[in-house]
């Protein structure tokens, strides 16, 4: 899916057209500094590759990649194995959760201000139930996917950039929290923003953004409104998942969400498609969270607004 122009990049392009067109601006454009590269078309090929990765994953191990369990430490294994093949720098965080032994694992892209750091996470856990392919395999998913596109890109941002993958989401944000509570004031300030996504292909969706940060839901709606796809703002997961520890600690956060329990209503059916009465998410924490549970579109329209968010954010 092809990206939206953004406001800004529209806006600079008319400046530098009249200024041509006025002459004595050749000169000027050209010692002006380059706008950063415009964030990539993921493919969406490429997210579904690592979700069938954990699907595989899961289906070895007990039908699940639950803390604590096998399949979540050999998900934790493939997505550091792919990060630490791209170039960057990983650390495995453990901690002690319901007496089972959890990861986070983080990956710093090298460069950029160290003193402003754009971060995008997501949950890597799923339920005991099922293989928690939406939730949250959409989310790790396309913030990996995005990762990779960033080494593919050798992009070289102003800011720093770095990617988390949360272990024990699904006991209460265990992972994100222990990572926030151990940073020291002084790192907390150094996060300019966290970008959380957690359920972004569900097979009745809906387009969700976070309300939190103004400049951060900005940045989302415009990428949405950019492909005339209209949003709503995000309530059923408010303070459910791993950007609330972060904004509890005073850092300004944001995301995405497709929906889970709740049903969708005839207007949201109306302006988004899918069908009136049926929730976002019929499979929801249950065993057919499988690679059946996507929405195509829904992965592809998201996955694409992380890369986005992530360009624009740390440009």
């Amino acid at each position: 899916m092809k990206l939206s122009v953004s406001a800004r990049a529209v806006a600079a392009g008319g400046i530098a057209t009249v200024m041509l067109l006025t002459g004595g601006a050749v000169a000027d454009a050209a010692s002006a500094p380059p706008r950063p590269a415009a964030a990539p078309d993921l493919p969406l090929a490429g997210v579904k590759a690592h979700l069938t990765q954990l699907q595989s994953i899961a289906t070895a191990n007990g039908g699940n990649r639950a803390h604590g369990r096998a399949g979540y430490k050999a998900s934790i294994d493939y997505v550091k194995a792919k990060l630490d093949a791209a170039g960057f720098t990983t650390t495995v965080q453990q901690f002690t959760a319901s007496s089972r032994t959890g990861y986070n694992l983080i990956a710093d892209w090298p460069g950029g201000d160290t003193s402003q750091v754009v971060m995008a996470g997501s949950h890597l856990d799923s339920v005991s139930s099922g293989p928690g392919i939406n939730d949250n395999g959409s989310g790790s998913a396309a913030v990996l996917e995005t990762a990779l596109a960033v080494s593919r890109a050798q992009y070289k941002p102003t800011k720093h950039l770095r990617f988390a993958w949360w272990g024990a989401e699904e006991l209460g944000l265990v992972g994100s929290r222990y990572y926030v509570n151990r940073l020291a004031t002084g790192d907390r300030s150094r996060i300019s923003g966290y970008l959380n996504f957690d359920m972004i292909g569900s097979p009745n969706p809906g387009y969700f953004v976070y309300d939190d940060d103004p400049a951060i839901e900005k940045t989302f709606k415009e990428y949405f409104t950019g492909l005339g796809v209209p949003t709503e703002i995000e309530t059923e997961g408010d303070g459910r998942s791993d950007h609330a520890p972060f904004k509890s600690a005073g850092v300004p956060v944001g995301g995405l969400f497709t929906g889970a329990s709740r049903a969708k209503t005839a207007a949201q059916a109306a302006k988004w498609g899918g069908t009136a009465g049926q929730a976002f998410d019929r499979c929801y924490h249950s065993s057919c969270d499988t690679t059946a549970n996507i929405n195509d579109t829904a992965l592809d329209r998201n996955s694409d607004a992380v890369a986005y968010a992530v360009w624009e954010l740390s440009e």
